[in-house]
């Protein structure tokens, strides 16, 4: 394990927009739990971002994101699933304490960070949203959410009315939404973010734009990152699963055209996540 990054913020909202030099990174994940991590990360981010954002249309993009993060932890057990992967972690980091080169400091603040982020998901309870499910008023506009404009006006008064009130009145709502959420939503955040810098990024180049990977039996692979320069106009399509992948990069031309596999070898970074 590499030395971690000092003063990293525990969480941190996705750029509106990315300059053309900066590095364009492309995720896909390897089995279920991840694909679900990912999710309510995306989730996560987007309702933070708009419960931040005093208008009317950013709060109705707030509870939309918090309904599909109720939809999605509905189905399984993710509280269950965070903590296992929580202990995951912590068995994998301290394995490092010992071997040298390893930043001990900073080492020992992740764990501590993860042991508090798994206290807080005990603490909460293994019912802690049934009182967001058991909203009427979130309820309503989950059910009406399955139609086509189904949240106008009309549909749903006392939403329209929800949205009419003081920005300070709807973002107090939001924050009492948004407590109970965050302990399993930042528990992911952190898992990922683990996940992530633990992999150890290579140079690559995929002749005539495709790729095999051959994974190690051993060694479950959660993730994979594909970075490819700012500005360029490939990206990667991913197939296959946890034992072996292909990568096949694609040219983008326009909305109005289908992509075009690449002709040529393309260089791209690969990290493997475990």
């Amino acid at each position: 394990m590499e030395a971690l990054p000092q003063n990293r913020p525990m969480f941190e909202a996705a750029p509106e927009q990315r300059p053309d030099s900066e590095p364009i990174v492309y995720e896909q994940p390897l089995n279920e739990r991840m694909r679900a991590f990912m999710r309510l990360e995306f989730l996560w981010q987007q309702l933070s971002y708009h419960a931040g954002v005093a208008t009317p249309w950013s709060s109705r993009a707030a509870v939309a994101g918090l309904l599909e993060i109720l939809a999605i932890t509905s189905r399984g057990d993710a509280r269950g699933d965070v903590l296992k992967e929580l202990e995951r972690q912590m068995s994998a980091l301290r394995d490092y304490q010992n071997r040298p080169g390893v930043d001990a400091a900073r080492l020992r603040a992740v764990l501590a960070a993860l042991m508090r982020r798994r206290e807080e998901l005990n603490a909460a309870g293994a019912n802690f949203m049934q009182k967001l499910r058991e909203s009427e008023f979130l309820n309503a506009i989950k059910h009406r959410s399955a139609i086509p404009g189904g949240t106008c006006e009309f549909d749903l008064p006392d939403f329209y009315h929800w949205l009419s009130l003081d920005a300070d009145a709807r973002e107090a709502d939001l924050a009492a939404w948004i407590a109970t959420i965050r302990p399993l939503c930042e528990s992911i955040s952190e898992l990922l973010w683990i996940t992530r810098e633990n992999a150890r990024p290579s140079e690559e180049s995929a002749p005539g734009g495709s790729f095999q990977i051959v994974f190690e039996r051993d060694r479950p692979v959660q993730l994979l990152r594909i970075t490819l320069p700012g500005g360029s106009r490939l990206y990667p399509e991913v197939s296959g699963s946890h034992h072996r992948s292909s990568l096949r990069f694609l040219r983008w031309n326009s909305v109005h055209s289908r992509p075009v596999q690449a002709n040529e070898d393309v260089s791209f970074v690969l990290a493997i996540c475990y």
